[in-house]
C-alpha cells in the first residue's frame, strides 16, 4: 500500500514556463517541462497514488501585473489569470496523455466544449478509476489565488496530502535566491507559517489547510523524480502540518 492513498499537487504557472530554476519572470509553456511533470505524475502514479493536480497561469498572465500595469480592475484581471490556469490544463492534459496516464481537465469556470465542468462526486468518480485530474481555473471566484484553490480541492477530495511544487527544494527562513545563508526549514506547523509570515502560500490557504487538518509538502519541481520521492520519503523537502 502507499503511504498516501490520495494527495494533490499544485504547480505554479512559472514551474511549466522554464526547465531554468534561474530564470525568473520567464513566459509561455515549456515543452521540456511539460513532459518532465507528466513523467514525474507517472512515477508517482505507479506506486498506486491517486493524483489530482491544480495549475496556476502565471505564466501566461499575471493579474498582478495587469493591474499595475494596464489599469485593469482586480475581478477582471482574476479572471483573465483563471482563463489562464485553463490554457495549462489542456496542455498538462495533452501531455499527460502522451505518457500513457488518462487525465480529466476539470474548470472551476464552466466551458463545455473544452473541458469538464467541476462536479466533486465526478471527480471523485474519475480518482476511484484511476485517471489523473486537472483542476483548473482557480476557484471560479476573483479575490482567491490558486494556492488557496488548491488547498479548498485537496479538502474537498479528501487528500492525504498537498504538494506545492516550488523553485527551490522547501521553506527556508529568507529567499534563498536574495540570502545564500538562508536556512532550511524541515518542518514547521501551520501557526509557524503564519506568524514567521514565510510566504509559502498565502494567509487564507495555509488557514484552509489547517482547519482541514491537510498536511502540506513543499519540494522543488526541478528535482528529477521529486514527486515520488517525496511520497515516499526519499527527498528533502519542508512538511507544514498541525504538529
Amino acid at each position: 500500500m502507499p503511504a498516501y492513498k490520495r494527495v494533490l499537487l499544485k504547480l505554479s504557472g512559472e514551474a511549466l514556463a522554464s526547465p531554468n530554476p534561474h530564470q525568473e519572470g520567464a513566459y509561455g509553456i515549456s515543452h521540456e517541462m511539460l513532459q518532465k511533470v507528466s513523467q514525474d505524475v507517472l512515477s508517482a502514479r505507479s506506486i498506486g497514488t491517486e493524483i489530482c493536480l491544480v495549475v496556476g497561469g502565471g505564466n501566461i498572465y499575471r493579474g498582478i501585473h495587469g493591474m499595475e500595469k494596464h489599469r485593469i480592475d482586480r475581478c477582471a484581471a482574476d479572471s483573465m489569470g483563471m482563463l489562464a490556469t485553463v490554457i495549462n490544463g489542456i496542455a498538462l492534459q495533452n501531455a499527460l496523455a502522451h505518457v500513457g496516464l488518462d487525465a480529466r481537465l476539470m474548470s472551476a469556470i464552466p466551458m463545455a466544449t473544452v473541458c469538464e465542468p467541476f462536479i466533486r462526486h465526478k471527480a471523485e468518480r474519475h480518482l476511484k478509476k484511476g485517471r489523473v485530474v486537472v483542476f483548473a481555473a482557480g476557484t471560479g471566484n476573483p479575490y482567491f489565488t490558486t494556492d488557496t484553490a488548491a488547498t479548498l480541492r485537496a479538502a474537498e477530495m479528501n487528500c492525504d496530502l498537498m504538494l506545492k511544487a516550488t523553485m527551490v527544494k522547501g521553506v527556508f527562513c529568507s529567499d534563498p535566491k536574495k540570502n545564500c545563508d538562508a536556512t532550511f526549514i524541515p518542518r514547521l506547523t501551520f501557526n509557524e507559517a503564519k506568524v514567521k509570515n514565510l510566504k509559502v502560500m498565502d494567509a487564507t490557504a495555509i488557514a484552509l489547510a489547517q482547519e482541514n487538518k491537510t498536511p502540506i509538502a513543499v519540494f522543488s519541481i526541478y528535482e528529477p523524480d521529486g514527486f515520488r520521492k517525496v511520497l515516499q520519503g526519499d527527498t528533502e523537502f519542508t512538511l507544514i502540518s498541525v504538529l
